[in-house]
């Protein structure tokens, strides 16, 4: 059934899952890359990207577009062969000068981010297709359990034309866990939905990864998106890993000013550190770790806090924006090139042109030497 066919009392209502618990386990694998690398002719993709994933652990790989991310699933699918490198199942290798086995012999399942299905095929054929190792009743048995863990048993003879956006995501899951991978690969699977249905979606669908137990990688761009299904981080940057770690640990102690940007959007004042201690405009903090010379001092929005006038740092609001759960509030001071950004979450009586003073808590401030990128 198309969106345009369903009736309106039910178009905004989130879809239907099936019985947690019933998704069918897998075994998982241990994945490993070692010192993979990608060129394209001049351009290296990928620059020596060592990695493992353990078995049963759901990895994300985060970083902007062109960072290597989607080259790095393809190279473990086998959709491609590494310019030079080795990945590893289990400590076997599958791709590098030793050996390359085909992909649909790897045990590892792909989710494509325009979810690739079969027009000319039915959602139960469509499912069924990754199991060609089984005979046809077989197939058409795991295929329907499949279907009835994502909520679309009822669908199984429709086309993946009439479903909506979320449906298909939904059909591509199914497809993708039918045969009980031991790796998952998952390509920005929920980047074409509209925020409500992501959510839905994506906190059922790591409900399944948990359920099959199977060592999944997901690619995102997306920082809250990472953080709310990965047991560990790798950001990439060109071509590269950064960091990687635990949402926490990269969010609090980021490694780079490129690693903290990518989590906050911060106020960034420039700054000198001197003797372990970061000088600018809004203050003096903490920065043992740096030598002396220039600094940049981050503070994150909801760092800032607002007071009296008279009494703290001082400022003039700019702008003020209700937001909901929080007010976004712009302050001029003296010695920053841009107004200062906080999220206040409890009500600001403040107006434009309005003088206030302002404090910041020096836990949600971080300083990097100016040269970091």
């Amino acid at each position: 059934m198309s969106e345009g066919r369903i009736p309106a009392r039910d178009r905004f209502r989130l879809p239907r899952w099936g019985q947690r618990g019933t998704a069918g386990a897998s075994i998982p694998a241990q994945l490993s890359f070692d010192g993979i690398v990608q060129t394209y002719g001049d351009t290296r993709v990928l620059d020596g990207v060592s990695l493992t994933v353990e078995p049963g652990e759901l990895v994300c790989l985060l970083g902007h577009s062109g960072c290597g991310k989607t080259t790095l699933l393809r190279i473990a699918a086998g959709v491609e062969m590494p310019t030079s490198g080795r990945v590893l199942m289990d400590g076997l290798e599958v791709s590098g000068p030793g050996a390359y086995v085909e992909p649909e012999r790897r045990g590892i399942g792909l989710m494509f981010q325009d979810y690739a299905l079969f027009p000319h095929m039915s959602v139960l054929q469509n499912v069924m297709f990754g199991l060609r190792d089984l005979s046809a009743a077989e197939a058409g048995i795991a295929a329907r359990r499949a279907l009835s863990r994502v909520g679309l048993e009822h669908y199984a003879d429709e086309f993946p034309h009439t479903l909506s956006g979320g449906e298909q995501q939904r059909v591509a899951l199914a497809r993708s866990i039918a045969p009980r991978p031991g790796v998952l690969l998952m390509d920005e699977p929920f980047s074409n939905l509209d925020r409500r249905m992501r959510d839905a979606i994506r906190d059922e669908t790591v409900a399944i990864l948990r359920e099959t137990g199977a060592t999944t990688i997901v690619v995102t761009h997306d920082p809250e998106e990472a953080m709310r299904i990965a047991d560990r981080i790798v950001l990439m940057q060109a071509g590269t890993v950064i960091q990687q770690g635990t949402s926490e640990e990269i969010y609090k102690r980021p490694a780079s000013l490129f690693a903290a940007r990518f989590f906050c959007d911060f106020n960034e004042v420039r700054g000198v550190v001197r003797g372990g201690q970061a000088s600018c405009p809004v203050g003096v903090f903490p920065a043992p770790h740096l030598p002396d010379g220039p600094a940049v001092v981050c503070v994150r929005p909801q760092g800032v806090r607002l007071k009296p006038p008279g009494f703290c740092l001082p400022g003039r609001v700019v702008s003020r924006r209700f937001l909901g759960e929080i007010d976004m509030v712009h302050i001029d001071v003296q010695g920053v090139d841009r107004p200062l950004q906080a999220r206040i979450h409890d009500p600001a009586p403040v107006k434009e042109g309005q003088d206030v003073g302002i404090e910041i808590d020096p836990k949600d401030v971080l300083v990097f030497a100016a040269s970091d990128p």
